[in-house]
């Protein structure tokens, strides 16, 4: 108990402010309520919020594996072609520079409303950072062991397989902490103002109907699985590194 209050004594800091807050401020419990009653629900209706968690975790996911994937293979592409490069750098800058909250009505009607647009919008939240710093591992390669595969008449392919693709990977794997926790997110940002499943539809349906503890909790729940999502993915990423440097 000790061990875990100096560990995350901030957290409880936080959860003890916020029944301060709730308690003391005089708003009303429909604004701000205490820390109890959503912990509450949250534990006693488990259920309700189970099947929507997943949901969303599912699109976050999908979403993240692809998102990195595209990143990636663009990377590649940039890499292999200053034609290329020159048309998909632009495009990533103007993507990236764009709220996500105004693609989303866009590609809503794309794509439709529904899960695929939940799915686009996850991947494009989380391919920039795949492709921005795999790509710079890729044009970071050990100046030594480039030109000794040169004086051994390595190909670019040879090149990119051998040397340059394991070298992007602490590249690929921080990308990966990066957005882990960004796509749970985004998921839930793309739910919220499409509708459809997942946690970002209950928390839009709990505000509609004025359940303050499920909305709360379902904001609980959100922060809480993206933080859980972070650690694991940079237990990953240190794994990675160990492994492959």
């Amino acid at each position: 108990m000790s061990a875990a209050l100096s560990r995350y004594w901030t957290v409880f800091a936080l959860l003890v402010a916020w029944q301060l807050y709730s308690s003391l401020s005089g708003l009303n419990r429909i604004v701000v309520p205490g820390p109890v009653s959503v912990f509450g629900d949250v534990v006693t209706n488990v259920g309700v919020y189970l099947p929507d968690l997943a949901w969303t975790l599912g699109m976050a996911a999908a979403g993240l594996a692809v998102g990195m994937a595209t990143g990636t293979a663009l990377a590649v592409a940039v890499w292999s072609s200053r034609v290329v490069s020159g048309m998909m750098t632009p495009l990533a800058l103007i993507m990236r520079s764009v709220p996500v909250v105004a693609m989303i009505p866009v590609l809503a009607r794309v794509f439709g409303y529904g899960w695929t647009t939940v799915l686009v919008i996850t991947s494009v939240v989380s391919f920039f950072p795949a492709f921005v710093l795999v790509g710079a591992r890729l044009r970071d390669a050990p100046p030594a062991t480039s030109d000794l595969m040169a004086v051994l008449g390595a190909s670019r392919g040879t090149l990119l397989r051998r040397l340059l693709l394991p070298h992007a990977v602490p590249g690929l794997l921080v990308a990966f902490r990066l957005t882990a926790s960004t796509a749970v997110l985004g998921a839930m940002l793309a739910e919220y103002l499409m509708g459809g499943r997942g946690l970002g539809t209950l928390f839009a349906q709990s505000v509609s109907f004025y359940e303050v503890d499920r909305a709360w909790g379902t904001a609980l729940v959100a922060t809480a699985v993206s933080v859980a999502c972070f650690v694991a993915a940079r237990a990953v990423e240190r794994w990675g590194v160990a492994r492959f440097t």
